[in-house]
């Protein structure tokens, strides 16, 4: 094998695609994201391992005070910060030899319970998303494109409310004010008689 064709190796991926196709664009948080992921190749290579990244990004117009070299002070000024509160590569298959055509790699990646639900406001977003790649080693992976997914926070779960237990009480008149009072009583609570029944 040439130094060029070495090179080029390493520099330029495989001739082959990744395409994912997900069942559903939209999942309810603590359940699983399904699907597939396709990949083709019109040429023969050994992959690492083939994978999914998954990442949610939240994405805030904050206000910080900057120098103003023209002004030359500090001033407010409104900029958006982003920051990753979520990723993970969970592995669709190992070690693995790519021929030649089309081969489909079932996908099951869960979706934290506790993950933060797809969001967008005037000064807020989180944004959800996937894509597969297929690794390789001493050249560029490939990859899919980067699909966006809408995750919803999971629904409450009901209350259950202890079960109420009701007595019946028996009232019986009181012999000297005619006064009600519960039949377990000794006495009167209006007058203070002793039952005599």
């Amino acid at each position: 094998m040439s130094f060029f064709k070495k090179l080029k190796d390493k520099l330029t991926p495989p001739n082959a695609s990744a395409v994912f196709k997900l069942n559903q664009y939209g999942v309810t948080a603590g359940q699983n994201l399904e699907g597939t992921l396709q990949v083709s190749s019109n040429e023969e290579f050994d992959a690492t391992e083939i994978r999914c990244e998954i990442q949610c990004t939240e994405e805030a117009k904050v206000t910080k005070r900057v120098y103003d070299p023209d002004l030359r002070r500090e001033v407010d000024r409104e900029v958006r910060e982003s920051a990753t509160i979520f990723a993970a590569k969970p592995p669709i298959t190992g070690p693995i030899h790519i021929t030649t055509g089309t081969k489909d790699f079932p996908v099951s990646v869960n979706i934290p319970s506790t993950a933060r639900p797809t969001y967008q406001s005037i000064d807020r977003k989180v944004t959800w998303t996937i894509k597969g790649v297929v690794g390789i080693d001493g050249r560029p992976d490939v990859t899919s494109r980067i699909a966006e997914i809408q995750v919803a926070p999971p629904s409450a779960s009901p209350v259950i409310k202890e079960k109420e237990i009701i007595k019946e009480v028996v009232m019986i008149p009181c012999k000297y004010c005619g006064a009600l009072m519960p039949q377990t009583d000794t006495s009167c609570p209006r007058c203070g008689a002793k039952r005599t029944a």
